[in-house]
């Protein structure tokens, strides 16, 4: 017998628990559609959510991956699956009826890395824009704008932030004499991002040239406070995720780095390059802010490199072996 109202009453129940958890807006409309048409199709066959029939649910997978990308089928699984799971833990269903279904998984992609050169050529195409702006007000605004940048550019790849940290750091947060940034991230943890001399020196430049700047340009009867955030826009507003992925695209361009490259490129850059200069991946994994240590262990098959090397430093045969390969060929 099936129950899709009462289905629908405890998904408004799930979706506030996500919101609860601060879960971003995307995610809970993508939540809502996932699950919301996955219990009307429980509905129109007759089966109780809280337990239904395994031959419906192989039927269920089958209507998704007739219909969607195998992305679009992951995510949707994801969704439905953290939906049952919570309804367990709540006590409002006995188990997750999707444990026992064979779901296809999406291989895992490697992310896509620059090296320090690419990082150093995305920098020199701020540093062509800053020395080509020009006199009078179109010039000083380039010249904010391209401060403005590189500053974003050098605190994302010296801190590894995700594109929404950058967004949201605030003056208060920043700690330029210990080279500190204090971010939130995912579900509202805080924590510290680390800013190297590069990264400080760009900041201080933007914040005693390019922000004032920006600042004068917002609307003389402007009622509402100044804002917090450290990076602007070209009206002295807050510089939103939209803006910095629009600004880096237009830099990568210049730069002529591939296409594909994203401000978290950035972030898996510093991640593969730290790891390539011998850090710790726990320490990593502090800095990234990942939960779990195996979220941080992706950026090890980033680097083959590194692997190698570690490998034949630790173990004696290939130390052994390293070393009767230098002598013959000495």
């Amino acid at each position: 017998m099936s129950d899709g109202g009462a289905g629908h009453v405890v998904l408004e129940r799930f979706l506030g628990s996500l919101a609860a958890r601060d879960a971003s807006a995307h995610t809970q409309r993508a939540y809502r559609t996932a699950v919301g048409t996955y219990l009307d199709w429980l509905t129109d066959r007759g089966d109780d959510w809280r337990a239904p029939r395994r031959s419906e649910l192989r039927a269920y997978l089958a209507d998704l991956g007739a219909g969607h990308a195998r992305s679009s089928v992951a995510q949707r699984l994801a969704a439905i699956r953290s939906f049952h799971r919570w309804a367990v833990r709540a006590g409002l269903a006995p188990g997750d009826p999707w444990g026992a279904i064979a779901t296809p998984r999406l291989p895992r992609r490697l992310p896509r890395v620059l090296e320090v050169e690419q990082v150093e050529a995305l920098l020199d195409a701020v540093d062509e824009e800053l020395a080509a702006a020009g006199h009078g007000p179109r010039g000083a605004l380039a010249a904010a704008l391209a401060l403005r940048d590189r500053a974003l550019i050098e605190t994302a790849y010296a801190a590894g932030l995700r594109i929404s940290e950058l967004a949201g750091s605030e003056l208060g947060s920043l700690d330029l004499r210990r080279g500190e940034i204090r971010v939130l991230g995912k579900g509202r943890k805080e924590r510290i991002g680390l800013l190297g001399r590069p990264a400080r020196a760009a900041l201080a430049g933007y914040l005693e040239e390019g922000r004032p700047a920006l600042l004068e340009r917002r609307p003389a009867d402007a009622t509402v406070p100044l804002p917090a955030e450290v990076f602007l826009n070209h009206h002295g507003a807050p510089l939103g995720v939209r803006g910095i992925r629009y600004r880096l695209d237009r830099l990568c361009r210049r730069a002529g780095l591939p296409q594909g490259v994203s401000p978290h490129t950035l972030r898996h850059s510093f991640a593969t390059h730290l790891l390539d200069g011998g850090a710790d991946l726990r320490v990593v994994q502090e800095l990234l802010g990942h939960e779990s240590l195996a979220t941080t262990q992706v950026y090890t098959h980033v680097s083959p490199g590194r692997l190698r090397s570690a490998y034949q430093a630790a173990h004696p045969r290939a130390r052994t072996a390293a070393a009767d390969r230098a002598a013959a060929r000495s």
